[in-house]
């Protein structure tokens, strides 16, 4: 079990803080104002690990954590968790819903909420924040606003939950990966994720994939995201079943090598079981 300090997208209050609890309950949480920002706590050693989101079940990636993984960051995924999200609308005691002008939160979240946003407040003006807790304090300080938020952060901020339960799906789930130095050991049930681009030729992307078929490693994940290059050009996010140390998959590894620009192992790690 991590005791150590881990990095969060803070403030307290955030969906990001309770997978940081669940992931290392006796940790020293400490929270960063944004996904770079607790990103570099790590690499800076400030913290010994750090907590992210990478995607939700409804609204899909997490581009600026993907984006770091892909071009920038030098740390390894060692982890994942996990996380129910249950969306509620806070505000100020009183609060009615046909009086609400103004609904603050991340974009993420809104995203998340637009159901309830239709049918119960239709007229109201949605505007993004930093984070869900923070759009509390927002919403807290105008007339007639209130906040999409955990519920945790009612109570940090003296507001009430309004109504609890707003998103569009009770399916609704946020993955976080734990970024560290080194990735994790085998255990027997883990992942590997990757980014690969591949060579500018017809079927290129078919004869990439096909290794990994013929060797019976299910590919859990595969997404595409610009290179931030041309137009046009782009890198795939594979995640696939197995330790990178597997023996399988290490031949696989080595064989995609030869048919691609570009081949960066983000990390091997336990498959979340929670």
């Amino acid at each position: 079990m991590m005791t150590g300090q881990l990095a969060f997208l803070g403030p307290a209050g955030t969906f990001s803080e309770q997978a940081a609890r669940v992931y290392a309950p006796q940790a020293e949480l400490i929270a960063a104002s944004s996904i770079a920002a607790v990103t570099q706590a790590v690499i800076l050693g400030g913290a010994d690990e750090a907590i992210v989101p990478i995607e939700n079940s409804l609204v899909g990636a997490v581009n600026e954590t993907l984006d770091l993984l892909i071009h920038s960051l030098a740390l390894k995924i060692r982890a994942e968790i996990v996380l129910p999200i249950v969306h509620c609308v806070i505000g100020a005691p009183g609060t009615r819903f046909q009086d609400v002008r103004v609904v603050y939160s991340k974009p993420e979240a809104l995203g998340q909420c637009q159901r309830f946003l239709q049918e119960m407040v239709p007229e109201a003006e949605t505007r993004p924040s930093l984070s869900t807790a923070g759009a509390v304090g927002q919403a807290l300080e105008e007339a007639h606003a209130v906040a999409i938020a955990p519920e945790p952060a009612a109570a940090l901020h003296g507001a009430v939950v309004l109504r609890a339960g707003v998103q569009d799906d009770d399916r609704n789930k946020t993955r976080f990966v734990v970024l560290g130095q080194d990735d994790a050991d085998p255990t027997g049930d883990d992942k590997t994720s990757l980014v690969l681009a591949t060579l500018d030729v017809p079927g290129a992307l078919v004869k990439v994939l096909l290794p990994f078929a013929e060797a019976a490693i299910d590919l859990t994940k595969i997404e595409s995201r610009p290179a931030k290059e041309e137009l046009g050009t782009y890198v795939f996010l594979v995640d696939c079943a197995g330790h990178r140390a597997d023996p399988v998959v290490a031949g696989v590894l080595s064989e995609v090598k030869g048919q691609t620009t570009l081949l960066k192992l983000l990390g091997s790690y336990p498959r979340f079981d929670g």
